[in-house]
């Protein structure tokens, strides 16, 4: 059944139909298998973490990353800044979670060669998002990060019963 509510299209972007849910949900599970994929390659092969350990950090990452990469900072900003923004928080994350659920490792190392794979991978999960789910406008964007200055002609100001050097005497 098609929703026939006419709401304001200020709160339009906000509203999911079911087919819109869908690609949510297909994008959720792409990111998550992928995730899973790369990461088990990285700390489960490469630094030995169990495939347990391995799946909660890829459920947790690819949630949150989900929320604040992909529909937060993405449709706001570009695939360059979210990219970034998404190597911050997967190193966060996996740095975190793997301290508190590891011991004795060097996790450090473990998240940052871990939030580079991310990161490559988000670039081009990026570039499906804004593609696909996120189709929008581009006067639907918030904020293009596009700013102008403004300067005039005179740059010091004049006071009025003031006598200056550039001033020709009558």
């Amino acid at each position: 059944m098609k929703n026939t509510n006419n709401s304001s299209p200020k709160y339009a972007q906000y509203v999911l139909k079911g087919d819109d849910k869908m690609k949510h949900v297909r994008a959720l599970a792409i990111k998550f298998i992928s995730s899973l994929v790369l990461l088990y390659m990285i700390l489960g092969v490469a630094f030995d973490m169990s495939f347990g350990n391995v799946f909660l950090i890829s459920l947790v990452l690819g949630a949150v990353s989900y929320l604040i990469g992909d529909l937060f900072i993405l449709p706001k900003t570009n695939n360059t800044i979210a990219t970034i923004a998404d190597f911050g928080l997967a190193f966060l994350l996996i740095w975190l979670i793997g301290d508190s659920i590891t011991y004795g490792d060097d996790i450090v190392t473990a998240a940052f060669a871990s939030a580079v794979g991310v990161a490559l991978f988000e670039y081009f999960f990026h570039k499906y998002m804004d593609n696909i789910i996120l189709k929008q406008e581009a006067n639907n964007r918030i904020s293009t990060l596009r700013y102008q200055t403004e300067a005039s002609e005179e740059l010091t100001p004049r006071i009025p019963n003031r006598k200056y050097e550039d001033e020709d005497e009558l």
